[in-house]
């Protein structure tokens, strides 16, 4: 038996242990403000639209979703209120998908839950740890990215 307790549990475990508990924590902060009818999927779109101006068809795609599946999300989050569809000024016969107002809030509230999550982690472990830990996320998505 060894000391170190994250060692006796598998690491996909740990990741999505992980992910449960900064989801719980952005879902409930959600829900304290009001946006209790955000999908799922919907808080990595919006997050990820607002935070860099991803283009939609590459969130979708970093989501590991069908098509369909992406343009049925969408297709939700617009009906709710979170973006809208406006003409591409580039390109009249093309539509962009930005968020709304209302979008627009709802990614503040999840960046501010996570800078709180990676507080408390950094409170814990360090900022050192913190940062190694990221690079050995990224480093784990890159074997996923890579042909």
């Amino acid at each position: 038996m060894t000391s170190d307790p994250a060692e006796e549990i598998g690491t996909a475990a740990l990741l999505r242990g992980a992910r449960r508990v900064y989801g719980d924590a952005i879902r409930a902060a959600l829900d304290d403000a009001g946006y209790d009818d955000v999908p799922r999927n919907g808080i990595f779109v919006l997050s990820a639209i607002s935070r860099s101006g991803t283009p939609l068809a590459g969130v979708v795609r970093d989501m590991g979703i069908s098509k369909q599946s992406g343009s049925q999300l969408v297709d939700a989050l617009v009906l709710r209120g979170y973006l809208e569809r406006r003409d591409d000024p580039a390109d009249r016969r093309r539509l962009t998908i930005v968020p709304s107002a209302r979008g627009r809030e709802v990614a503040a509230i999840v960046s501010k839950t996570v800078a709180r999550m990676n507080g408390v982690v950094i409170r814990r472990i360090g900022k050192e740890r913190m940062q190694q830990m990221r690079e050995a996320l990224l480093a784990i998505i890159e074997i996923g990215n890579s042909p």
